[in-house]
């Protein structure tokens, strides 16, 4: 054991070596690569020219700035008017309904948005509890992508219309169907009282459409709902995505399919199914509760179990509430620490306040507002890894790395690159290095300089070469960009060059999908924060960035625009709804419903994974106060009958008024 670890020390030495000279070579050969740099050219995929990194567009940044925003009540107001049949939706595409100013500002080193609407007053939100944090984020922020073209008859939503890039999830909602009653909700599932449902042919023509929009790039397709299992062309819908050349298609899922069948996870991936976007909240039952199942936890691990077994990839994703489930970020990452062959990436969403919490009470919305900086707080504070203001960037700083891969792949590739390029408020990220066999583990920025190894990479790109010398010139801005003694003993220079090479296939070597894929034995454990919009924080800006578009009837619209802002995900599921509930339940019957505390059944609740003991068993101390629109309902009600129950003591008893006799008159 002794000699291994000096061998390994020994070759941190020679790493180190190997980092130094490719330092002065890189140095040496840009001294010459700055000048008379290449124009760009224009790919197949889009018809405007790659962007020079000085060619990017950004918004304007940091506070005091005055944006765009919304007002939370005239907003439901007009939403309401359009629902029942007394406004026409397009006054929302001609006109600029509810929209008012509003300011992003620094106060006590906390960062808010305050904004003040003529008719119903003054509204404030929290933004970020440390304005450090946002300040790393937007200097880290390399500009907008290529503004999105030939797309006017799928971005005409007026001021919700995406303008710029192409996105990097498009969003299908199968079904408004669930089998389960959550509370978040951002969509409302079960409770609007009709069924939206796509049909074969509306799947196939959004599809499609989506094909039309450029930069044409590759995107991940993600089917949505309610519970898009629940759809009877979810086999059908992930086939043809792959068919049409998107190579990476997966569903947002609260896994009670895939736990209740392997047969249905092996269909899944044999259709074609790359990941699950897995609903995710926390270890053990107690930290699962809220969602009203009583044995979620099991069902979600043997859901995990069958899920990769059948060679599909795992996302975790968790709505963080504070004060309801933000103790579990910690419970959480250790989860997939000690899980590094199963899962790779952890996509946490702290809360938006829509669907039933649109008129979420004031007390309510701030004690339980949860920000992105609150998220990189807590992974530190809880896991003791990673520091805020230095290993935290915004997701939008994939974009460089982007655009690197699209100069190499060169003009006649038939897509571009992924590219995240959100707003910096959007989106942040980190990434732990995690060997699969010791668990032996390190922030990647701890041992890699993430902003150098962004600027030169930018340098490299702006030069325009040739795909051979870009690659060379890549691999020394990595090495002289990486410090060997910073990172986990047992990885290598090659594990480093192996790993950027799998991500953006600069070399072009197969790594294969599923199983075999998973033969690297390091896992690149991604932790992301994804943070989107309600009516109390709207910022346009954002939505004209969006990376997240809903694929729908009525063309593709910003995530935030769609579930909140102007609703249009109310205005879209009632033009197309299929029928009532009722009428559905009548020729469909009902689906099976998983509420009020019952266990799902399965066949076998066996699994591999490592559970925290600690973690598991935690029960937490929910206090008094309403955690959801529900108790804030009940309380209301309460609270309705007590004050009637006073007004009718004192007109009894202080005004001496007796208490009238309910008459029934029979007719």
């Amino acid at each position: 054991m002794v000699k291994a670890s000096r061998g390994k020390l020994a070759i941190k030495f020679v790493d180190a070596a190997i980092c130094s000279t490719a330092g002065l070579l890189f140095e040496t050969l840009q001294f010459f690569n700055q000048y008379r740099p290449n124009p760009s050219f224009t790919p197949k995929w889009s018809d405007k020219p790659l962007l020079k990194s000085w060619e990017k567009s950004k918004p304007t940044l940091g506070w005091p700035r005055v944006t765009d925003s919304l007002c939370p009540k005239c907003v439901i107001e007009v939403r309401k008017k359009i629902l029942s049949g007394e406004e026409d939706y397009r006054i929302l595409i001609d006109e600029k309904v509810g929209e008012i100013p509003a300011q992003i500002i620094e106060r006590e080193g906390q960062v808010w948005m305050v904004k003040d609407c003529p008719v119903h007053g003054h509204f404030e939100d929290l933004m970020a509890i440390d304005s450090r944090f946002l300040k790393w984020i937007e200097s880290n922020f390399p500009g907008r992508d290529i503004r999105a073209h030939n797309d006017t008859e799928l971005h005409n939503h007026g001021s919700s219309s995406i303008k710029h890039g192409r996105g990097s999830v498009l969003t299908v909602d199968l079904t408004n169907r669930c089998n389960m009653m959550c509370d978040p909700c951002f969509m409302d599932a079960n409770q609007v009282g009709f069924v939206h449902e796509l049909e074969w042919e509306e799947i196939k023509e959004i599809l499609d459409n989506s094909l039309k929009i450029k930069p044409r790039r590759q995107m991940s397709v993600q089917f949505s709902g309610g519970e898009p299992t629940l759809s009877p062309h979810f086999f059908r819908a992930i086939r043809y995505a792959r068919k049409i050349g998107y190579n990476s298609v997966q569903c947002a899922t609260n896994g009670i399919e895939f736990a209740k069948s392997k047969d249905f996870a092996r269909r899944a991936a044999e259709a074609g199914l790359r990941y699950t976007y897995l609903q995710f909240d926390g270890i053990g039952n107690d930290a699962n509760s809220h969602r009203q199942v009583g044995n979620l936890f099991d069902v979600k691990l043997r859901a995990i179990e069958n899920i990769h077994e059948a060679g599909i990839e795992i996302i975790l994703v968790t709505t963080l509430v504070n004060g309801v489930n933000n103790d579990q970020v910690g419970p959480i990452v250790r989860f997939a620490m000690d899980n590094p062959k199963k899962i790779a990436f952890i996509a946490f969403q702290p809360v938006s306040f829509t669907g039933r919490d649109d008129e979420i009470s004031d007390e309510r919305r701030l004690r339980q507002r949860y920000t992105l900086s609150h998220l990189a707080g807590d992974v530190k504070g809880q896991i003791g890894l990673t520091e805020p203001t230095r290993h935290w960037f915004p997701l939008s700083l994939m974009g460089a790395f982007a655009d690197f891969a699209d100069l190499v792949h060169g003009p006649n590739a038939d897509w571009g690159q992924v590219s995240c390029s959100c707003h910096p408020n959007c989106g942040v990220g980190t990434a732990l290095m995690i060997n699969k066999e010791t668990r032996e583990a390190a922030p990647v920025p701890e041992f890699l300089n993430i902003p150098g190894l962004v600027r030169d990479m930018q340098k490299i790109t702006d030069a325009g070469r040739g795909k051979r010398f870009s690659n060379l010139m890549m691999g020394l801005a990595l090495l002289r960009n990486y410090s060997p003694f910073k990172a986990p003993r047992s990885l290598t220079l090659l594990d480093i060059l192996k790993k950027f090479d799998k991500s953006f296939g600069l070399s072009g070597k197969d790594y294969g999908v599923g199983v075999e894929r998973r033969r690297d034995p390091w896992n690149f454990l991604f932790i992301a924060g994804m943070w989107f919009q309600d009516l109390f924080n709207y910022d346009f800006r954002r939505t004209e960035m969006c990376i997240i578009p809903y694929g729908t009837q009525e063309g593709e619209i910003s995530f935030c625009a769609y579930n909140t802002g102007h609703g249009w995900r109310n205005i879209i599921e009632h033009m197309h709804m299929n029928a009532t509930v009722a009428k559905w339940y009548q020729e469909n019957g009902r689906h099976e419903i998983f509420a009020g505390g019952k266990p799902i059944e399965l066949l076998s609740y066996e699994h591999n994974l490592q559970i925290n003991a600690e973690d598991a068993n935690r029960v937490r101390d929910r206090g008094d106060l309403p955690l959801t629109a529900r108790d804030e309902k009940v309380m209301r009600r309460k609270a309705a009958k007590e004050a009637a129950q006073v007004r009718e003591y004192y007109e009894e008893m202080v005004l001496k008024r007796k208490k009238k006799d309910n008459l029934v008159q029979i007719v």
